[in-house]
């Protein structure tokens, strides 16, 4: 599949059916999270696969799971963290996202669904998977074959603003 079309028919998926993913399409989608970019390489991920029923439900006291049979916990190494020296901006955060990005496409191309999320109680996750302090919950990914198909890559002609409103040239300059 074009790039492009990939990126379109990638959308959020909030409910997902009791199908187990097979191993092997689990590991494609680790090993999207392996090849992404980091700052300076740094490669901060740590990403904990949640698929026991007794671990989801751990899960579910952070946030809804969906019915997804499995969750990735993606968490940060703050221990070599890349941090901007003009304000001190840490690009963690940006890390797991792209990393997080890899994992839903490669997701997608391979039929599973998948929503990030960044709202749920960190100290939860801390405590019931007994994570030491330099490591940060930062976002869940989870994932599963979709209970109701996916969403219409068309859609992004309503959904999504026209370039001219996000885009500027040169400088920045209000619409």
């Amino acid at each position: 599949m074009k790039f492009l079309d990939l990126a379109k028919s990638r959308c959020t998926t909030r409910g997902f059916n009791d199908t187990p993913i097979s191993e092997e399409d689990l590991q494609k989608v680790l090993s999207a999270s392996r090849v992404a970019p980091s700052a300076c390489n740094r490669q901060p991920q740590r990403i904990i696969v949640v698929r026991e029923p007794e671990n989801l439900l751990k899960v579910q006291n952070a946030y809804k799971t969906f019915g997804s049979p499995c969750v990735l916990i993606v968490c940060r190494d703050r221990r070599n963290e890349l941090v901007r020296p003009f304000d001190n901006k840490c690009s963690g955060d940006l890390d797991i996202g792209i990393v997080c990005d890899h994992m839903m496409l490669e997701a997608r191309e391979l039929g599973l669904g998948s929503v990030m999320v960044g709202l749920f109680d960190p100290s939860i996750i801390r405590k019931e998977f007994d994570l030491p302090e330099y490591i940060e919950p930062t976002a869940l990914l989870i994932l599963g074959y979709p209970a109701n198909g996916f969403l219409s890559p068309d859609r992004h002609h309503t959904e999504r603003k026209p370039l001219c409103d996000t885009v500027m040239f040169e400088r920045y300059s209000e619409k």
